[in-house]
C-alpha cells in the first residue's frame, strides 16, 4: 500500500511540475512584445504586414525614406540599383518606436536588386540587435536573391526564427505567387 501511495504522490508532483513549466511558457510569451517592421514600395510587402498584423495584433510600423522615390519605374529601378550597389543608406523618418521595448522584430522587405531595401538597411544599421529575436520576410518578383542572409549579416547579435520569402508575379506584380495557404501557416507560426 505505501508503495502505491508512493507511486500516486510521485505521478501528481509530476503532473503539477509540467503544469507548472507550461503555465511558465505561456506567461512567458504572453510577456515578449513582438512589433513588425516594414518597408514597402509597391504595397505588396505592406499588404503582408498588415496581414500578420491582423491576425496577430502586434504592433506595427513603417519604414519611410525622407526623400520619397520619384521618377518613373525605370528611373526608380536605377536609383535602386545605385543605392544597393553602393551600400547606400538613406535618411528614414523617425518611428517613434522604442527598440528596446521589444524581444521580438519581424522585419518584411521587397527586394530590391537582390538585397534589402535600402530603407531597410538603414533601419536595420541604426539598431543595437544584441539579444533580439528577428523574424526576417521578403517579397520579391522571382529574384530572392541573398535578402534573408544580408539581413541576418546586418542584425549583428539577434537569434533568427521563422524567416520567409512570400513571391509574386514578374508580370502582374500585386499577384502573389506564394500560396494562400502556405502564408496563413507561415503566420499562424508566428504565435504559436
Amino acid at each position: 500500500m505505501k508503495k502505491i501511495i508512493t507511486i500516486l504522490f510521485n505521478f501528481l508532483l509530476l503532473i503539477t511540475v509540467n503544469a507548472q513549466q507550461h503555465d511558465q511558457k505561456e506567461i512567458d510569451k504572453m510577456n515578449t512584445k513582438t512589433l513588425i517592421v516594414y518597408y514597402s514600395f509597391s504595397n505588396n510587402t505592406k499588404g503582408i504586414a498588415e496581414r500578420i498584423q491582423k491576425a496577430t495584433l502586434f504592433d506595427m510600423v513603417r519604414i519611410e525614406t525622407v526623400e520619397p522615390y520619384v521618377g518613373t519605374l525605370d528611373e526608380i529601378s536605377s536609383q535602386g540599383q545605385d543605392e544597393v550597389r553602393r551600400k547606400f543608406k538613406p535618411a528614414i523618418k523617425p518611428l517613434n518606436i522604442d527598440l528596446s521595448d521589444y524581444d521580438t522584430i519581424i522585419i518584411g522587405t521587397p527586394t530590391w536588386w537582390y538585397t534589402m531595401a535600402p530603407a531597410v538597411l538603414s533601419f536595420i544599421s541604426s539598431q543595437d540587435w544584441t539579444g533580439k529575436t528577428v523574424i526576417p520576410f521578403m517579397t520579391n518578383a522571382g529574384w530572392p536573391g541573398k535578402v534573408i542572409k544580408d539581413i541576418k549579416t546586418a542584425c549583428k547579435g539577434a537569434n533568427f526564427i521563422h524567416e520567409k520569402e512570400i513571391r509574386f508575379s514578374s508580370s502582374e506584380l500585386d499577384k502573389m505567387e506564394t500560396s494562400e495557404k502556405e502564408l496563413n501557416d507561415w503566420i499562424s507560426s508566428l504565435i504559436n
